[in-house]
């Protein structure tokens, strides 16, 4: 595993710097870790002994299915916490898509928190429901008919999560968003230049910094595939 350690002693600090609110302000110890590009975090099946906070970068999680292909569940960005399981072992392999650093603390130290903090815990529990519900939109999205559909409701949920000073900054490749959506990575750049040329989203310095100019109208393709009036 290639990383650069940037913090090997850990410290004390408090939850809300992970932006988790708490009652009692347990005091809790974070390590620091950076990963080169395309560099393993943890491994599908591998033991769920710790929590993961993005700080810097994007995060990949995935499966590998059989052929070899690869399903993309989920993009962590700055500030996303991931790597909370319900068992005792990840599901996914995580991946740093760019060069990451993470905050990590011991899954049994935020249970045990958890356990004597009535407020932890509901934080904790809102958490865990708003991956669910992350995970019902994805599952919702691969049974989306038509690949304009995915592409539009994958640069929505981007724009949310990403859009700073008017432009979408993308860490991810076109491959990494076909993996995401289920499609091609043809697919996802045919649409990508159908959606330029009807005006709907712009190209900034590179293909991976977007604006998007008419939200109202990728918003309709969201719901329904229509036709793009060039």
């Amino acid at each position: 595993m290639f990383r650069i350690t940037t913090d090997r002693t850990p410290r004390p600090n408090l939850l809300a710097e992970l932006g988790m609110t708490s009652g009692s302000k347990p005091m809790v110890s974070l390590n620091e870790l950076t990963y080169k590009s395309g560099t393993e975090i943890y491994g599908e099946k591998e033991p769920a002994d710790y929590v993961y906070q993005v700080r810097t970068g994007a995060v990949r999680k995935y499966k590998l299915l059989s052929g070899g292909r690869r399903q993309i569940g989920a993009f962590k960005l700055v500030g996303d916490i991931f790597g909370l399981e319900n068992g005792s072992e990840h599901r996914f392999t995580a991946e740093a898509v760019v060069e990451t650093t993470v905050r990590l603390i011991s899954r049994h130290r935020l249970e045990a928190v958890a356990d004597n903090d009535p407020i932890f815990a509901r934080n904790l529990l809102r958490m865990t429901t708003s991956n669910l519900e992350h995970a019902e939109n994805h599952m919702l999205l691969l049974g989306r008919k038509t690949s304009l559909e995915k592409v539009a409701a994958f640069l929505l949920e981007m724009d949310k999560r990403l859009t700073a000073a008017g432009v979408m900054a993308l860490p991810m490749t076109r491959l990494d968003i076909a993996d995401y959506l289920g499609v091609t990575l043809e697919t996802v750049s045919r649409v990508l230049s159908q959606l330029h040329g009807a005006g709907v989203i712009d190209f900034c310095k590179t293909h991976r910094e977007i604006i998007i100019r008419d939200r109202l109208r990728l918003a309709a393709f969201d719901l329904q595939a229509s036709m793009i009036v060039n």
